[in-house]
């Protein structure tokens, strides 16, 4: 007992001078300056400890993505495809290579009223290259004439350093699908075929950017001239927006004013051959009325039952403001059952890269176990995620499909994608209720499916948000 309590003692001793030592050299210390020092070094060294299972670890990893190994084996029978509710889909589109999925996704809920009203063929298109022509050439309009209205404003302005960082873009959302139809109307696939540069956007894209702000630069420093008129900056911006207008139809085909084309009927035959102009032809296959669509978003971030509108988050200079009602989710899926319900389909907008299985076309937040492959946690909750830039709207699709319990609670989700028909599930993508809570941002209704207290809300006063906002990147 005696020595065990003089060799205590003497462990006591021992530990304790080194302490001292240190404690009488930190004198001469250098400041710790946020650094990483050698002890943080030497502490953050022992995370990996380097022992057999470390290395049998590390040795997997190093030559595999983490999406593979974290594939969550006991998730793997979650998948079904069975939906209580579905409206008829039929031909998945193809964005290919460009960043037009909001024009796919609004396009398609109208093609496929059109299809079902008209009797056409599945595989018929409204033309995305028409739209997508106009899209670039208002956006051009767009980004100049904002260039016009913030002259006076230093270039190093916040909003101005937006403008330029962002000057054009094949990204949006539903408010300049509905913008863009009204004031052009819609052509059929075969008035205006895709080229290669509406189906490989970033090239022309490019281009487009660079041209725009350079010219942007030259407007900024005639309407500050003295004694400069609004009419001769018309002019000059009228002037450059003729060289985008040709660049566009070198890349992409001019648009066409006037066009013959021959409707078919589900089987394929002929029923008749007419001429239409874009506008005639819209009234005819696609008339809608767009006031008649709201948008609501869960953002978690902001107050909701609460209007808000996001600074040039529109296509058309002389169009609407994305805005729309926010809200829980809770009070969302209801309205979306609803339109499913009754063969409706909606624009619907997510995060969509979020624990996806490729393979599959599957969404769930368990389909991939992160925290066990690194010995760690991944806790944030939606509204964090928004906050920090860690999740955000980025990929719009068709939502036409729900599969409802006995107590007609929904178990998951179907949307319509425009990747292909390879790809995901026959071209579709599913998702778990739980996915749809936490990365489901946007879905646009038909007002009879919204109840009078919500649309009631959109006499309030919109609060308007900067276009920098983290989650309003255009979707693509």
């Amino acid at each position: 007992m005696k020595r065990a309590m003089i060799a205590l003692a003497l462990a006591a001793v021992m530990m304790a001078v080194p302490a001292q030592a240190q404690k009488k050299n930190t004198k001469n210390a250098t400041p710790y300056n946020g650094g990483i020092t050698s002890e943080m070094m030497q502490q953050m060294k022992q995370s990996f400890g380097g022992n057999a299972s470390d290395k049998a670890l590390r040795n997997i990893m190093v030559t595999n993505s983490p999406a593979k190994l974290a594939l969550n084996y006991e998730n793997s029978t979650a998948f079904d495809s069975h939906f209580s509710h579905r409206v008829e889909s039929k031909a998945v589109t193809d964005q290919k290579s460009s960043g037009r999925c909001w024009m796919f996704t609004g396009m398609n809920v109208l093609r496929n009223r059109a299809i079902r009203e008209h009797h056409l063929p599945a595989d018929f298109q409204f033309s995305q290259a028409y739209l997508f022509f106009y899209d670039q050439l208002e956006k051009s309009n767009l980004f100049l004439q904002a260039m016009i209205d913030t002259y006076k404003k230093s270039i190093d302005d916040q909003e101005v350093q937006w403008l330029f960082k962002n000057p054009i873009g094949d990204g949006g959302q539903f408010t300049g699908v509905a913008n863009l139809i009204d004031k052009y109307g819609l052509v059929p696939a075969e008035a205006m075929p895709e080229t290669y540069n509406t189906n490989n956007t970033s090239s022309i894209s490019s281009l487009l950017a660079l041209k725009l702000r350079e010219d942007g630069l030259l407007l900024r420093e005639m309407a500050a001239q003295k004694g400069m008129t609004a009419t001769k900056l018309q002019e000059k911006k009228t002037e450059m927006l003729g060289t985008i207008y040709r660049m566009l139809a070198l890349t992409m085909g001019e648009p066409p004013a006037q066009f013959t084309w021959q409707q078919k009927d589900a089987k394929g035959q002929i029923v008749s051959t007419d001429s239409y102009t874009p506008k005639s032809f819209y009234e005819k296959f696609a008339k809608t009325d767009f006031s008649k669509y709201y948008m609501v978003m869960n953002d978690p971030t902001r107050e909701y039952y609460k209007v808000y509108e996001i600074q040039y988050d529109r296509h058309v200079y002389d169009g609407q403001n994305w805005r729309y009602i926010n809200l829980p989710m809770e009070e969302i899926a209801p309205m979306c059952i609803a339109s499913i319900k009754d063969s409706t389909m909606m624009y619907f907008s997510c995060d969509v890269g979020k624990f996806l299985n490729r393979d599959k076309g599957f969404m769930d937040v368990n389909n991939y176990d992160y925290a066990s492959l690194f010995g760690t946690t991944f806790g944030m909750d939606k509204r964090q995620r928004v906050a920090t830039y860690a999740s955000g709207s980025s990929h719009a699709m068709t939502l036409c499909a729900v599969d409802l319990d006995k107590d007609g609670k929904p178990i998951k989700w179907m949307v319509e994608n425009s990747w292909g028909s390879s790809y995901g599930y026959q071209g579709f993508l599913i998702m778990t209720n739980n996915w749809f809570n936490e990365y489901m941002f946007r879905v646009v209704l038909e007002e009879k499916y919204i109840p009078a207290n919500v649309r009631a809300l959109l006499d309030q006063k919109p609060i308007m948000l900067p276009a920098w906002d983290p989650m309003f990147a255009p979707e693509e």
